[in-house]
């Protein structure tokens, strides 16, 4: 097993006569809940440790406010950091925040969504912390755009950016904005960004 560290960061590699199945993965993250736990679509591991105080916050505060607007808006479902996605390519990722019309989510059965949900979201959200790398994370939002996600934003507090990513399209990248809208995938969400680059 080869590991690589990578900020705060543990990749595993596995064994390729290794069997690891969905179930596996998920019961393995059941047995670490203090860790979160992504797999690559290479059947990497990536654990990663609890978010610190800033940065639980403001992806509390994105949470709360993406939450309320799908509440008004009514078609479709949000979901945290601990929520887990089977992407098309084989990857579990788990993005910031995440929302998912109902009608998609009516394609998979209950048993499917008491695990990890094998579908891509249709928005997603990426909160840098200080501890991440910016050109990882950009990775992993051009793998969700590649995997059919419609709209993402990745949200670097640190230099007051949001990074924009559509599928097929140039990635537009906003410096010190004071609101992000979500367009015509989220019509009539209105992210305020002031709170989030003050901190609390």
């Amino acid at each position: 097993m080869q590991q690589i560290c990578e900020g705060m960061r543990l990749i595993l590699t596995l064994p390729p006569t290794l069997t690891w199945t969905d179930d596996d993965l998920y019961q393995f993250c059941l047995l670490n809940r203090d860790l979160q736990i992504e797999q690559t679509a290479k059947g990497e591991l990536i654990i990663m440790a609890p978010a610190g105080g800033e940065s639980s916050w403001r992806n509390s505060e994105v949470i709360i406010s993406l939450g309320n607007w799908a509440r008004r808006d009514g078609r479709g479902i949000v979901f945290d950091s601990s929520g887990g996605f089977k992407l098309p390519n084989g990857a579990t990722l788990a993005p910031d925040a995440s929302w998912v019309t109902k009608t998609k989510l009516a394609t998979i059965t209950a048993a499917q969504k008491q695990k990890y949900i094998p579908l891509s979201p249709d928005f997603v959200i990426e909160l840098r912390s200080p501890t991440d790398s910016l050109v990882t994370l950009k990775r992993k939002m051009e793998e969700y755009m590649a995997n059919g996600v419609e709209l993402g934003w990745l949200i670097n507090p640190q230099k007051r950016q949001v990074f924009i990513y559509r599928p097929n399209r140039e990635v537009i990248c906003l410096d010190n904005p004071t609101t992000v809208s979500g367009e015509s995938v989220l019509p009539g969400f209105i992210l305020e960004l002031p709170p989030l680059w003050a901190g609390f």
